[in-house]
């Protein structure tokens, strides 16, 4: 992995961490992940003339990457209704590239040298090292446990589809803005069929969020499915939960949560994994 597509991936990770942030810290999580959603689609629309179409071979990959999208923001929505930032954030983006890693060795046949994979085992533990020392009740909560394990079951399936899918289109970016655009719409049909109040809040209450955490969101998405096309999609996958240190801060200097040395610990972990992956 070269240093540049290391550097994007890390400045993803740090988006991506911000506006889930942004998701946790707001009273109504159904506008809130629908004003994420639909911010995505006018940056895509805008990119889309100038991008070529993505390649025919893709097209099923991108209907299917639709949809695990769309089941990955009703699962995180309703993970971050029942458990803390600092919990469902680490289990879910923790579980994706453990699932991705596994994926990419006994489905696609990737071979992985031992540093890569004792890095991205680093960086694992490290992740849930952080959801596992947060003593709260949310931790003992199973119902935040397990939509925080299903969010991760599909992080890892439109990982695989996307990294895919981006290949076999020809163009990261003509992928990424057709798939989010199409997403967006698809959001916005299933939440203003089945709840219209919280459809009208986003252009009110939600404003800050579409403009601010969808243009987030869908910049942090379009940088690692073009860093998918450089390297090893289970590894850019793995440096890209390095999110989670960013969460780590997020929280406790903004959502006021506690920082214990056993967090700290866990940090170290990934961050040490996060080395080994880049200077290995």
């Amino acid at each position: 992995m070269t240093l540049h597509v290391f550097l994007i991936v890390i400045c993803a990770a740090a988006l991506h961490a911000s506006w889930n942030a942004l998701v946790k810290s707001t009273g109504d999580k159904v506008v809130s992940m629908t004003a994420i959603t639909l911010g995505h689609a006018p940056l895509a629309l805008v990119v889309i003339p100038f991008v070529p179409f993505p390649a025919q071979e893709s097209w099923w990959l991108l209907a299917a990457s639709v949809i695990v999208h769309t089941c990955y923001q009703l699962s995180l929505m309703s993970a971050y209704r029942l458990g803390d930032f600092t919990q469902v954030y680490p289990i879910a983006r923790g579980s994706g590239p453990a699932l991705v890693t596994l994926f990419s060795i006994f489905v696609l046949g990737v071979s992985f040298v031992s540093w890569q994979l004792a890095a991205i085992g680093l960086i694992v533990a490290g992740i849930f090292c952080l959801a596992l020392l947060k003593q709260s009740d949310g931790l003992r909560n199973p119902k935040a446990v397990g939509a925080a394990l299903l969010t991760g079951c599909f992080i890892a399936g439109y990982s695989l589809l996307d990294g895919l899918g981006a290949r076999a289109a020809g163009t990261a970016l003509g992928y990424v803005a057709w798939m989010t655009a199409i997403n967006a719409a698809v959001f916005a049909i299933l939440i203003g069929t089945f709840n219209r109040p919280a459809f009208k809040k986003v252009f009110t209450e939600g404003k800050t969020t579409l403009v601010v955490g969808g243009t987030a969101s869908v910049a942090a998405y379009g940088f690692v499915v073009w860093a998918m096309t450089q390297a090893p999609i289970a590894l850019v996958t793995a440096l890209r939960e390095t999110s989670t240190i960013f969460a780590l801060f997020i929280g406790v200097l903004f959502l006021k949560e506690r920082l214990t040395i056993g967090k700290v610990v866990a940090t170290v972990l990934t961050l040490c994994g996060v080395l080994l992956l880049r200077f290995g």
